[in-house]
């Protein structure tokens, strides 16, 4: 079994030797604890810079157990320093949420450390670029988090202004937020691209589903009583499902592209990008995923009504064939959705861990 499926044998390999690594690192310190004083142990792993590589790389893990084991390092000044610069220079959420859960005084009010944390967020590094978001549109946003996180925590004057050098021109003055804009112009331009083509794509197809809705209500299963009007299966209840399907899947297609249509013709600033396009996205691509839904429904309801006077089974495999792209279409995207608003809604960045270390 593990011939036909060799990826399951490696993941099943490499989740081994993590767990290996991790009790291996955590026997070590423990003897380590057992055969050296506290001290001569804080001393090593300062001076070796093992905690630090780690937090660089963002090995949470390693960075996690050291903490647990000698929660004095956070005593070090420097150390925390050095500390907060790396997770805040490689992005790493959960390292920023391991060390921010604990009170540290000398990062809240020491204003070179802010500048110098505010100097990390501001600088783009190809390390920004690897980040586990999908696409240009959500690491701008990831980035812009970054940003207001840390500028939410500084003084004013931390936020205010930075010393650069310009070789073609004098000395001169700049903001973090200036210098955070200028390097991430192709970003800026990457995702605004993306969010245009999306929205543009999502809005053919949404308009397309009205004209199809629309047509359908106008021109309904059976038709109606010459004399009176009223439609012949009226009284039939999948006739009700089909009518209520039908003007859920109209409700939903004009209002996905109602919010498609605002994301194309919005002003497309970089704050834009921190909450402002990723809702209307959502709130499009939920819409139109919902009215595709409904058409389906309301598909299925309608072969129901013509066919079920000869066939009175057919219901079971029309309810099949619609359940089929409706789970496809979720097994495709809805992974996709859900990191859209777990970023937007509830960014794990703004989250504190409720238990650090014992």
């Amino acid at each position: 079994m593990l011939c036909a499926a060799p990826f399951i044998k490696r993941i099943g390999e490499s989740k081994l030797r993590h767990k290996c690594s991790l009790e291996f690192a955590n026997l070590a310190l423990t003897e380590k604890k057992t055969q050296m004083k506290t001290p001569e142990i804080l001393e090593f792993l300062l001076a070796s810079g093992i905690v630090l590589e780690a937090a660089s790389h963002g090995i949470f893990e390693i960075v996690s157990l050291c903490l647990k084991h000698f929660p004095e390092l956070m005593w070090d000044e420097n150390f925390t320093k050095e500390l907060m610069k790396e997770v805040v220079s490689g992005r790493h959420v959960e390292l920023f949420r391991l060390v921010n859960s604990h009170h540290i005084p000398y990062l809240t009010n020491d204003t070179w450390t802010k500048h110098g944390l505010m100097k990390a967020v501001t600088e783009w590094s190809p390390r920004c670029a690897t980040l586990d978001v999908s696409g240009a549109v959500f690491l701008m946003q990831r980035e812009l988090q970054w940003y207001k996180v840390l500028e939410d925590t500084s003084d004013p004057s931390s936020k205010s202004l930075v010393l650069l050098e310009d070789p073609l021109t004098e000395r001169r003055r700049k903001t973090y937020w200036e210098v955070f804009v200028e390097q991430r112009q192709d970003l800026f331009k990457e995702a605004g691209q993306w969010m245009k083509n999306t929205s543009s794509t999502c809005s053919i197809v949404a308009t397309i589903l009205i004209t199809v809705s629309f047509a359908t209500a106008l021109k309904i299963p059976g038709g109606n009583d010459s004399s009176t009007g009223i439609p012949i299966f009226l009284k039939k209840g999948s006739f009700a499902v089909f009518a209520v399907a039908d003007a859920l899947a109209l409700f939903s297609s004009v209002t996905a592209t109602s919010m498609f249509l605002a994301i194309l013709t919005s002003h497309y600033t970089i704050e834009d990008f921190l909450h402002s396009l990723p809702r209307k996205l959502i709130l499009g691509l939920s819409f139109l995923f919902l009215s595709l839904g409904f058409i389906l429904v309301a598909f299925g309801s309608a072969l129901t009504i013509i066919l079920s006077e000869q066939l009175q089974w057919i219901y079971i495999p029309i309810t099949l064939l619609a359940a089929f792209p409706v789970v496809l279409f979720t097994i495709l995207h809805l992974p996709l959705w859900v990191e859209m608003v777990e970023s937007t809604y509830r960014p794990r960045l703004h989250r504190r861990m409720k238990k650090i270390w014992t």
